[in-house]
């Protein structure tokens, strides 16, 4: 089937072009989603009508996106669900779940700008991308984790926590971290000073004693003097 295109669409082809494509994807994804128009004359010389509006439409269209693509690049949502200890999910997060989370965020999304092939069925981070406008797409990440506490070490760690094991070991080392920062900056503590005085007070006597050698020596030199006059 013959379509003109309403708007750019991946691998197929730019606004205003006339391209074939299979019958179902025309009507069942294009033409309902008015992202095309079925190539008739009626509907061709129409289009060459409204193209210059067409494009300036998706201009501005496409300026806004960019705007909001700028806020919400990078940005890490956390969905919170029960896995097994290999991280697998009992269930699976899909397109609709991210869109949800990043609604919530703040950001308007429908589950069908979310490109997400297949659900994600392991915890972790996930790179997931989210398609603003036809020639504007963003990414963001997706932590999937059992607990709040598991995605902050997701987050920090840039890893997934596969087991309890790694999620006690990572509990320990932050406290250890913890308690390390506790004990250096504990009131009252404070460096060792007393190596450094000592040394310090040894320069000065030796300062101090060679100089009172030097003077007994000229005194003995100037009595031998006067005894010889």
């Amino acid at each position: 089937m013959e379509v003109i295109l309403l708007e750019r669409i991946e691998k197929l082809g730019q606004m205003g072009d006339v391209v074939t494509v299979k019958p179902g994807f025309a009507r069942n994804y294009l033409l309902p989603q008015k992202k095309a128009l079925r190539a008739t004359e009626a509907n061709k010389a129409g289009f060459e009508a409204k193209r210059v509006q067409l494009q300036a439409d998706n201009l501005k269209q496409r300026e806004e996106a960019r705007e909001v693509g700028n806020k919400m690049g990078g940005t890490s949502v956390t969905l919170i669900r029960q896995a097994g200890e290999a991280g697998q999910l009992y269930g699976s997060v899909n397109a609709r779940d991210i869109a949800s989370v990043l609604t919530d965020s703040g950001f308007t999304i429908s589950r069908q700008q979310v490109r997400l092939d297949t659900p994600i069925k392991a915890i972790g981070l996930h790179q997931v991308q989210v398609s603003l406008h036809p020639e504007v797409t963003v990414v963001v990440v997706a932590n999937i984790a059992r607990a709040t506490e598991e995605a902050e070490i997701q987050a920090r760690t840039g890893k997934a926590v596969i087991s309890e094991a790694e999620r006690e070991a990572e509990a320990a080392t932050d406290e250890a971290v913890a308690e390390q920062a506790e004990d250096m900056f504990e009131e009252g503590a404070a460096p060792d000073l007393s190596e450094a005085n000592d040394a310090e007070t040894e320069a000065d006597a030796s300062k101090s004693g060679t100089g009172t050698e030097t003077d007994n020596d000229a005194a003995a030199d100037k009595s031998a003097d006067n005894a010889k006059s």
